[in-house]
């Protein structure tokens, strides 16, 4: 088993006896999954766009929220504003998330993403300082990350793979953003996604990726002469351009 802490999370608790209602209204997955481990959700705006992704975990009475350092004020002050008279309580904690490989431990859960992705746990105690290579694994499996792919207020859940990624429930019923994303779903085709493409080179994060001479989208994440790109569709060709570096699809 590896396991080392990850500096760059906060975790927050829902408590209070509306806890899941709550949530559930809220998210684009359905928190009664978490009888059986963590649920991997995003909140929206009502446009249907991104403003965080995070994993729900269950936690005696109150339920946690493992969310990415620099998008935890906001999604406070965010879940704040739709608390209204529900019975619930939003509080940060001082939890530590440390994530890891191999047999998952004791109090840890499995990551709904990937399996190889490996497992989170939450504790008062750090884990080691990081070693593992995520990056790598997040490109060979197309695993967008907050504030690099994961844009707030401008990216699409499905255009990221939420789908794909056990992010989203459509049988759930309404919550924020339900509406666009649905639609997207089941009336339209997506023109534009991530996907993992061949580099024979490097290029800065968000590096604008050309075909023909046409500008085709961005490449963000590299590693091991592939990296993860948003891509028009229609106009990704059989050989890109990012910089000096050039793009196949994979």
């Amino acid at each position: 088993m590896i396991g080392e802490n990850a500096p760059d999370r906060r975790v927050i608790a829902i408590s209070g006896a509306e806890r899941e209602s709550f949530l559930q209204g809220l998210v684009t997955n359905d928190v009664r999954r978490l009888s059986s481990g963590l649920v991997y959700a995003a909140l929206l705006t009502a446009q249907g766009k991104y403003l965080a992704d995070f994993f729900l975990a269950p936690d005696g009475a109150r339920i946690l929220i493992d969310v990415h350092a620099d998008l935890a004020e906001g999604l406070m002050r965010r879940l704040g504003m739709y608390r209204l008279r529900a019975d619930v309580s939003i509080s940060a904690t001082e939890l530590h998330v440390t994530r890891g490989l191999g047999p998952v431990p004791d109090g840890g859960f499995a990551d709904p993403r990937h399996p190889d992705l490996g497992w989170r746990l939450y504790s008062e105690t750090p884990g080691t300082p990081p070693e593992i290579d995520w990056d790598a694994i997040r490109v060979a499996h197309c695993i967008p990350e907050t504030g690099v792919e994961l844009i707030p207020d401008e990216s699409y859940i499905l255009e990221a793979g939420f789908e794909r990624l056990n992010g989203v429930d459509f049988r759930k019923g309404c919550y924020v953003g339900q509406e666009v994303t649905a639609r997207m779903k089941h009336k339209t085709e997506l023109r534009k996604g991530f996907t993992i493409v061949e580099m024979d080179g490097p290029a800065p994060v968000g590096t604008e990726i050309t075909a023909d001479g046409k500008q085709a989208g961005q490449v963000f994440t590299q590693s091991g002469g592939l990296a993860i790109a948003y891509l028009r569709f229609d106009r990704a060709g059989s050989v890109m351009k990012a910089g000096d570096a050039t793009l196949r699809l994979k």
